[in-house]
């Protein structure tokens, strides 16, 4: 086997005593692939029910109406798109960090193609009407098995990964892919609890506010650890390599994982302010909520801060203009969640649009252009040829930018206006606007200009996938895993480790 380069560690040692090792870049590509495919289906659903809300004749029958569709365009774009983002990048980062191979090559086939299957099912079943009507967590108990199961092949794989790597320290990137990994099973599981009624239905064991809790506990939490802790773990990652620069304080990504870990897993109660839940209960979601404000903006500065000193370089470089936008997405998403969980705030905001803007701005910001930056960095490395495009890239960059602000402003306009409509009151103290008819006249123009918005975001993935397409066709018909060499063990200096 010819070895392609030797690390720096490596440089020093004799020949004699390296090991030789390569890369799996093949479940890489294969995730690459999912996360572009599944990324236009789940955005195409979801301009789709954009048009119907203003235009109701869009909705096309039974298995295409709003109520059927928006559980697929949620499972499609967070778990099909964003997950397996998440996996090409960990399955990237984690042999590279690690300085091994994955541990097993048959575990990340069976989970590429069972997390495949899982996305499939639940395009199939969500239309049928097959759901538990449960927020993020929708499909039925086969599928959650099913999830389960190919969770804990992850799992063995990225831990087994870790068992035997030759780098000795562990890069925080590895710790938030751990606290992913780790949490995402314990809320899966405990929110998927159900006694099977036939092979489509089964009842859950909680039931009333218990039921709504754990909801909440899960939902919220399936934002934190599968929609930011692994996305952050992708930023520390693939931002201090696209700009060629050290990450800009490594103790304060230490304090920012930590705290951020603790605080984000009691947060969840704020989704229930004004219900049948325990005051106290959202009470305490409002408090650690607000204090999630620290941790995400100190991740916030700790992202910004990498490219002091490099900022002239977002004038030729798309991928990092896209992870500046993303990481400004991630801060302006982690002080508006907070703001709206404090309740005289979510007296206005509570069922209203402006929620539609905030985890939009947060999905198509954060996740989104995190995840668009990161495929741009990687086409090249893993197909080993140039980007056919770079001005189509940039041009995706500032198509899905603007309509990125058009969606989220026009939220912010319509949910603004519902939460002052439903609340007005008369001289008398009667309800100013009775017929909710109102509200929905009043907000019809802001639908439009959101899809319009959509459409654009859904345009600049299209680029995306025309620019794929052609790097494609255009790489070398042999891709051979590279091949490494390193000692067995790679030891750290603990000057290093305290820099």
């Amino acid at each position: 086997m010819e070895v392609q380069s030797r690390s720096p560690e490596a440089a020093a040692v004799p020949r004699s005593s390296l090991e030789v090792f390569s890369y799996d870049e093949q479940i890489v590509r294969m995730f690459v692939l999912a996360t572009v495919l599944w990324g236009f289906i789940g955005m195409f659903v979801g301009a789709l029910l954009a048009l119907q809300l203003p235009f109701w004749p869009a909705n096309l029958g039974e298995y295409l109406t709003f109520g059927r569709l928006r559980p697929l365009h949620t499972n499609a774009v967070i778990f099909a798109f964003a997950g397996n983002a998440i996996f090409a990048a960990i399955y990237y980062s984690t042999q590279r960090l690690c300085k091994a191979r994955m541990f097993s090559d048959v575990m990340s086939r069976i989970h590429f193609w069972g997390w495949q299957t899982i996305i499939v099912s639940a395009a199939i079943t969500l239309p049928l009407g097959i759901t538990t009507s449960k927020e993020y967590a929708e499909l039925e108990w086969p599928i959650d098995v099913l999830i389960a199961v190919i969770w804990v092949i992850f799992a063995v794989n990225f831990f087994g990964t870790l068992w035997k790597r030759r780098e000795r320290h562990m890069y925080v990137a590895l710790w938030f892919y751990i606290a992913t990994i780790v949490t995402v099973a314990v809320l899966h599981i405990g929110n998927s609890l159900a006694v099977p009624y036939n092979w489509l239905h089964g009842y859950p064991i909680y039931g009333g506010v218990q039921d709504a809790l754990v909801q909440w506990w899960y939902g919220h939490n399936a934002v934190a650890f599968f929609l930011t802790t692994p996305f952050l773990g992708l930023m520390y990652y693939f931002l201090p390599k696209a700009a060629s620069r050290p990450v800009f304080s490594y103790r304060l990504s230490i304090v920012h994982f930590w705290s951020l870990v603790f605080i984000y897993i009691w947060a969840g109660p704020h989704h229930l302010n004004y219900t049948a839940v325990p005051e106290w209960a959202a009470t305490l979601g409002m408090i650690f909520s607000v204090m999630l404000w620290m941790p995400s903006w100190g991740g916030m500065i700790n992202g910004l801060f990498t490219l002091r000193g490099a900022w002239h370089k977002l004038r030729d470089s798309v991928v990092l203009k896209m992870f500046v936008v993303g990481i400004t997405f991630y801060g302006m998403s982690t002080f508006e969640g907070p703001m709206l969980s404090v309740k005289t705030v979510n007296a206005l905001s509570h069922y209203t649009d402006w929620n539609i803007a905030h985890v939009h701005s947060g999905a198509l910001g954060w996740n989104g252009f995190m995840t668009f930056g990161m495929i741009y960095w990687l086409l090249p490395k893993l197909w080993r040829t140039e980007l056919w495009s770079p001005k189509l890239a940039t041009a995706h960059f500032w198509v899905g930018t603007i309509g990125m602000l058009l969606y989220v402003l026009s939220m912010y306009v319509s949910g603004i206006t519902q939460g002052l409509m439903w609340r007005a009151f008369d001289d008398a103290g009667r309800l100013l606007y009775p017929d909710f008819m109102e509200t929905v006249v009043q907000i019809i123009p802001m639908y439009w200009v959101r899809l319009i918005g959509g459409l654009m975001y859904l345009a600049g993935v299209v680029m995306l996938m025309v620019n794929m397409w052609y790097t494609i066709r255009s790489a070398p018909k042999d891709l051979p895993d590279p091949t490494f060499a390193a000692p067995r063990r790679v030891a750290t200096p603990a000057k290093e480790l305290a820099a």
